[in-house]
């Protein structure tokens, strides 16, 4: 068996809590057409697909693509300039990535966030500890697709045989078993356990410093 050498990591759910943020710019622009508001568990349940599926699962059904459009563009407007306002890291992850780093392992985040977004966040939160992060971009198929991995495994040099994927949602373990990689599904993030395993989720990690022992045990 190859050795593990290589993790990427999701990062809503994940390494980030991003919900309230989420919420709050969702609402802020369905309030702006004269939509319902959404409940902070009923965003937990739209994320996971992008941005746009987002608003498009929180507008009411049958509402006009060009109220879905400006509704759209007025929470991108908004998530820009409020999108870390409640947003950090999860209890433990930075500890986790310093750890990570130290034993040697590659490290990406591949994210359905706009690039941009992505790039922000990996420079508040991240740069010291992963190398590459790749978020949304033009040509390039979202997760669950497995283009996105094979970007940031090109960036680190790596190849699927010694890499983990590590996620909190269904899309994650679709990313990963798209993608040819084994999944550790993560308990802190936006998903439940019983949700995961309906997914076909095997591999659980209940908190941050689970990471490394399960993947020294991987190989």
């Amino acid at each position: 068996m190859t050795k593990i050498t290589t993790i990427i990591l999701d990062l809503d759910g994940t390494l980030l809590n991003t919900l309230d943020d989420l919420a709050v710019s969702t609402n802020h622009a369905l309030s702006n057409f004269g939509l319902p508001k959404r409940t902070i568990d009923e965003i937990r349940q739209f994320v996971g697909n992008g941005v746009r599926l987002l608003i498009e699962r929180a507008v009411p059904k049958e509402t006009p693509k060009n109220i879905i459009d400006a509704v759209f563009a007025t929470f991108k407007a908004h998530y820009a300039e409020n999108c870390m306002v409640h947003t950090g890291l999860y209890n433990g992850v930075e500890e986790m990535l310093i750890q990570l780093k130290e034993a040697g392992y590659k490290m990406a985040i591949v994210s359905n966030k706009i690039q941009s977004g992505v790039d922000e966040l990996y420079q508040n939160f991240f740069a010291e500890t992963v190398a590459v992060a790749v978020g949304e971009r033009e040509g390039v198929a979202r997760k669950p697709a497995p283009d996105m991995i094979e970007i940031a495994l090109k960036e680190l040099g790596s190849t699927k045989q010694e890499t983990v994927y590590v996620g909190d949602s269904d899309v994650d373990i679709a990313t990963a078993a798209n993608s040819g990689l084994p999944c550790i599904s993560v308990l802190w993030g936006f998903r439940d356990r019983e949700f995961l395993v309906e997914h076909g989720a095997e591999i659980f990690a209940e908190r941050p410093t689970d990471i490394l022992p399960i993947l020294q045990k991987m190989g």
